[in-house]
Parts: structure tokens; C-alpha cells; sequence
């Protein structure tokens, strides 16, 4: 079968919903499709399933070939193999394991865990409070209210490296006062 009868074919399926037009396409291009989904490693049922979906591609998507970019044999091996590609990205997903480690809830925590938090927690509180307002104020908008520092020197009308010098230095001293001796 030329390409002029190719293109023939395939106008008819696109402008009549030809299935004489279709059936000859099918019945050219099917096994042609199977056998290179073959040589791609596909396995014979795959392969089969792979040729089939992509000639229903053709049938549903002919008014969008376009002859300027492509000839119909270029146009249907371009569907087939982009329809073996996204089965292969289906298959390569992880199947859902419920039991997965990721996906349970944390233990409760240990009974002697929750004092250490909350005594942590406390002398973070501490320390915080230690720190000169305006290092406390820049801290708090740098990590709990998450401003960037580009942010903050413009709400602040700080320049840009006091801001970042200041929140060094309350880390620094937060880091001294929080550290094991």
C-alpha cells in the first residue's frame, strides 16, 4: 500500500468515519504495529493489545493527522510507541503497600520522651527570650512566620545583610546556650 493510498485512507476516516477505509488500514498497519512492539520486548498478549489500542487511537484522532509533518505510517508507529512507553511508565510504578514503613503512624512516643520534648522545649523558650528583641523579632519571622530574608529586610527596611547578620548571630547564641556542655 503507497502513501497516497495511506493518506486516502485515513482522510476517509477522518471526515466519513469511513470502516471500509478504516478496516484496510487496520488490516495493513496491525501486524505491522504487533511486530514492532515484539521487537521492542513486549510480550505477545502486549503486544497484540499495544497494536490494537493504537489503531483505535487512528480511528479516533484521524481528523488530527496532519500529512505537512508526518506520513500515516510515521503518524501510527509515533502512537504506538508512545502507547508502549506509557505502559511501560504503568508498569513501573510501585505497587501500594499498606504496610509499607513509610505510610504507618509513628509509635506513640515513650513516656520519658514527652519530659525530654517538653524540657527541650522549655529551655528553647529560655534561651529565646535571652536574645536582644531585635534578633528575637527577625527570628520569628524568618522561621515561624517563613518570610525570606529579602522579605524581612523590606517589611523591616533593614538592609539585606544586617537582617542576615542578625539571624546568624541569634543562631549563634541560641546554639551556645542549647548545647551540651
Amino acid at each position: 500500500m503507497d502513501r497516497e493510498h495511506q493518506a486516502e485512507l485515513l482522510h476517509r476516516v477522518a471526515q466519513a468515519a469511513d470502516r471500509a477505509a478504516f478496516a484496510e488500514l487496520f488490516a495493513h498497519f496491525a501486524p505491522r504495529v504487533k511486530g514492532y512492539m515484539l521487537r521492542q520486548g513486549a510480550p505477545e498478549d502486549v503486544a497484540e493489545e499495544l497494536a490494537q489500542e493504537s489503531l483505535v487511537t487512528l480511528w479516533r484522532k484521524a481528523a488530527s493527522f496532519d500529512p505537512v509533518q508526518a506520513s500515516v505510517a510515521t503518524w501510527i508507529f509515533t502512537i504506538a510507541r508512545n502507547k508502549r512507553i506509557d505502559r511501560l511508565r504503568r508498569e513501573r510504578r510501585p505497587e501500594f503497600d499498606p504496610e509499607d514503613p513509610a505510610l504507618l503512624p509513628d509509635p506513640p512516643p515513650q513516656p520519658g520522651a514527652t519530659l525530654d520534648q517538653a524540657q527541650a522545649e522549655t529551655r528553647l523558650r529560655a534561651a529565646l527570650a535571652e536574645l536582644p528583641p531585635e534578633q528575637r523579632r527577625l527570628l520569628d519571622l524568618a522561621f515561624f512566620e517563613d518570610i525570606s530574608h529579602r522579605d524581612i529586610a523590606e517589611r523591616e527596611k533593614l538592609p539585606l545583610g544586617t537582617v542576615k547578620g542578625r539571624i546568624r548571630l541569634a543562631l549563634a547564641k541560641l546554639r551556645g546556650r542549647l548545647e551540651p556542655d
